[in-house]
């Protein structure tokens, strides 16, 4: 099975920033026969502050995600964190997120699997790899075709994440495709002072540990100025480092 890619800017910030991204996500996929699906969240729901930037919010959001769609012909992936909005967002993406504090929202997952596009429910920070069975049965229940999932670390509080990499080959038993959230992994939730601290110096070893384990896909949040970022400036990884882990993780 061919290696999954998803990448993008954590939110949408601007047209110009989605059209950066874009263009260097399709040079990669020419250069090294790669298919990176485009992700870039239109609401951050789940912020540290109300004072946190959240984007531009659903029909100017999805509006932008469709222009990338028709200028770059690349894939979409989004988020969603309400019912209502699966419908309109499985308009646009190809590719319906589930987030992590959400996947047990059972209207949500139904909701996301009645668009008829692939369901990429994220497990949730509180459950083991073996509890996603559960969430996978609610969107197959609900007519989903495809679902993936993918790992993204353990909360156990104290500002900080810990990666079970033993959950990949434990939900590799419920589904096919599990993807490695490379980026939101390091992150240190709420740890800076009102905002998401992490370290994105960790980001290739993790993605390198999944591979390890089986993961079929991985997952990275890239800017090409990430300390400038809106959102998740500390664990997203910068641009022009992306074709190089992702050479080096197609040919070792």
């Amino acid at each position: 099975m061919q290696n999954i890619f998803i990448a993008g800017p954590c939110v949408i910030e601007s047209a110009e920033l989605l059209d950066q991204v874009a263009q260097e996500l399709v040079r990669i996929n020419g250069l090294l026969g790669t298919d990176i699906i485009f992700k870039a969240s239109f609401d951050k729901a789940n912020r540290t502050s109300i004072n946190s930037f959240r984007g531009p919010g659903l029909e100017r959001g999805l509006q932008m995600l469709a222009d990338v769609k028709t200028k770059h012909g690349l894939r979409i992936l989004t988020d969603i964190h309400e019912s209502w909005q699966a419908e309109p967002v499985g308009k646009v993406c190809d590719v319906l997120q589930i987030p992590a504090f959400l996947c047990r929202q059972t209207d949500l997952l139904v909701a996301a699997a009645k668009t008829g596009r692939t369901v990429n429910i994220k497990k949730a920070q509180f459950l083991s790899g073996r509890d996603m069975r559960y969430p996978v049965e609610k969107a197959r229940d609900a007519g989903a075709k495809e679902v993936w999932l993918t790992e993204r670390g353990n909360s156990f509080g104290y500002n900080n994440l810990v990666v079970d990499f033993r959950n990949i080959p434990d939900m590799l038993e419920i589904v096919p495709t599990v993807i490695m959230d490379c980026t939101h992994s390091v992150q240190r939730p709420g740890g800076g002072n009102g905002v998401t601290a992490g370290d994105r110096r960790f980001v290739p070893a993790m993605a390198k540990a999944a591979k390890a384990f089986g993961a079929t896909g991985y997952f990275f949040e890239v800017h090409p100025t990430p300390d400038q970022g809106l959102s998740d400036a500390a664990n997203m990884l910068e641009l022009s480092k992306l074709e190089g882990l992702v050479s080096e993780l197609l040919h070792p």
